[in-house]
């Protein structure tokens, strides 16, 4: 029997009727049934799953292997066995409720040729609200652990060369319910002479399934744990302490580390919370470097730093409090910025002030979020009128550089998402017209009533903030949050204007003023302008 060219390992539990669809894109791969073999292992599972590998097998003999066994409680037993029983020159690994686009296999192999690859990626997207990370996808091209985003693409999805994983005995870990594909990948990565990514053709579709059921969704806080432990600590010992491993190490404390102390944190039993941040806390001791640290950003750092110091019940209403109410405000002094979470420059908590400060990072829609309208109102003194806003922002100590002005146009496209934007370097900054002063909120932040005055024009121009946070300026649009807004009112007396404040489509306070007097139109009007004109002459 002629080798095949790649072995797909398929470890398989109770994933009907998604199974149908993987094992269909296996038999119609491009590659061809003569360079392609199958591995399907069922791990014992209670629905049809079972039949559904037998009915292929029987149908393709020559292409499926299938083995029936007892459940093992993950996919990394099922997928040793198949590795014992691959042949093919190459293997690739897919998840069974997964499914693979026409010309992946034959893509994949002959990137690996032309390369002499030992880990190809292959372009994966998710499906059904599946999220996937898409920044490795920039271009076909060779990349490494430490010089790209493959650290947070370390699925075991990927086609390896068999005599890389034979030579260095790689298997998967048994006993990690979850993640067991890590330490497979990481080491594979690690000992590649060279990994190739395929980016311009959807080589993998993961799929969400409608009732979670996923193992990864399934497990615990403290299963979740000790499996990022185990990931750690055999990548520690493949990478040396240093910029290649902080690589590494960033994606765990960004995703898995970070996951385990979300919104659901305040809700665990007190033990498990004490548990969970005596772990984390070890990890970010053992492996938080300050480089790691310095490029974090402050929501995450801070609840690492509360972690590390065992503040469980400090750690435990940040969580709650920015869950229920929003970030706390920044605190400003002079060019630096601070985010006030429970910890901070308390001597029993014993973290330094550099958790809590904004290094670097991108604040914009934490701004946003901390903007909101109080109320919106007319001043008038005579001919002379004013937009008189009441703002409750998200910032407290040095607030001088706050400005509140009318801007002209739109924000650009990429500011809509976090609802305010970091400007450029070079742009122009309005000047404070009018008078702005300042109090203190009741839930914390500053209260800022800016008087604004209005010209005799014809103008839409939006109600913006513009404040200085660690040597950034930022754009915030003011959003009306459901506020009331003042009646429309007419100004002046020789030359009347209108003035109107109102709601634009994206919930934003905008300010129009126009002449209550428009200039006639139509050919009376023009044949006026032209005499007029004329007798000038």
């Amino acid at each position: 029997m002629t080798r095949p060219d790649v072995t797909v390992v398929v470890a398989v539990y109770n994933t009907m009727p998604y199974l149908t669809e993987c094992l269909n894109s296996l038999v119609g791969q491009s590659i061809g049934h003569d360079r392609l073999q199958v591995v399907a292992v069922d791990d014992g599972s209670t629905d049809d799953s079972g039949k559904e590998l037998d009915r292929f097998a029987q149908r393709y003999p020559d292409v499926f292997t299938v083995v029936h066994q007892p459940n093992s409680g993950g996919p990394a037993a099922p997928s040793n066995r198949a590795l014992e029983l691959a042949t093919g020159r190459f293997v690739y690994f897919i998840g069974s409720d997964d499914y693979l686009g026409e010309e992946a296999l034959e893509r994949m192999v002959a990137c690996a040729d032309a390369n002499e690859s030992d880990v190809v990626v292959g372009k994966m997207v998710g499906t059904n609200g599946r999220y996937v990370h898409q920044k490795l996808y920039t271009g076909n091209r060779d990349v490494t652990l430490d010089d790209s985003e493959l650290p947070f693409t370390l699925a075991n999805t990927k086609l390896f060369r068999r005599e890389l994983v034979e030579k260095y005995g790689l298997r998967f870990p048994e006993d990690m319910p979850v993640g067991s594909d890590q330490p497979f990948t990481i080491e594979a990565c690690v000992r590649a002479r060279k990994i190739s990514v395929i980016s311009d053709y959807t080589c993998y579709y993961a799929v969400k399934r409608g009732d979670a059921s996923n193992i990864t969704y399934r497990a615990n806080h403290l299963a979740r744990l000790r499996c990022v432990q185990r990931i750690m600590e055999h990548t520690a010992a493949l990478i040396p302490a240093g910029p290649r491993r902080d690589a590494v190490f960033k994606r765990h404390f960004d995703w898995e580390l970070t996951k385990l102390l979300q919104k659901d944190f305040p809700a665990l039993d007190a033990d498990t919370r004490r548990q969970v941040c005596e772990g984390v806390g070890a990890l970010v001791d053992t492996y938080f470097t300050d480089g790691l640290r310095d490029g974090t950003g402050v929501k995450r750092r801070v609840r690492f730093g509360l972690a590390r110091s065992g503040a469980v019940e400090e750690l435990t209403r940040a969580i709650a409090e920015e869950t229920a109410h929003g970030a706390p405000p920044f605190l400003l002094e002079g060019a630096r910025a601070f985010a006030a979470y429970p910890g901070f420059r308390d001597p029993a908590v014993g973290l330094d002030d550099r958790w809590y400060e904004v290094l670097g990072e991108t604040v914009a829609g934490r701004l946003s979020a901390g903007t909101r309208l109080e109320s919106a109102d007319w001043e008038q003194h005579g001919a002379e009128l004013s937009a008189v806003v009441n703002l409750r922002v998200g910032i407290t100590g040095d607030i001088s550089s706050a400005v509140v002005a009318l801007a002209q146009g739109a924000m650009p496209q990429s500011a809509d998402k976090p609802g305010a934007r970091k400007l450029p370097g070079d742009a122009a900054r309005p000047k404070r017209v009018g008078t702005l002063t300042t109090g203190a909120a009741e839930d914390g932040g500053t209260l800022l009533t800016a008087r604004i005055p209005l010209a005799p024009t014809r103008s839409k121009r939006g109600v913006r903030l513009y404040v200085d946070v660690a040597g950034s300026t930022y754009e915030i649009p003011v959003r009306t949050e459901g506020q009331p807004m003042p009646l429309a009112r007419r100004w002046g007396s020789d030359e009347p204007h209108r003035v109107a404040a109102n709601t634009n489509t994206k919930g934003r306070l905008v300010i129009t003023t126009a002449p209550l007097r428009e200039p006639k139109s139509g050919v009376g009007a023009r044949l006026r302008r032209t005499l007029s004109r004329s007798k000038r002459k």
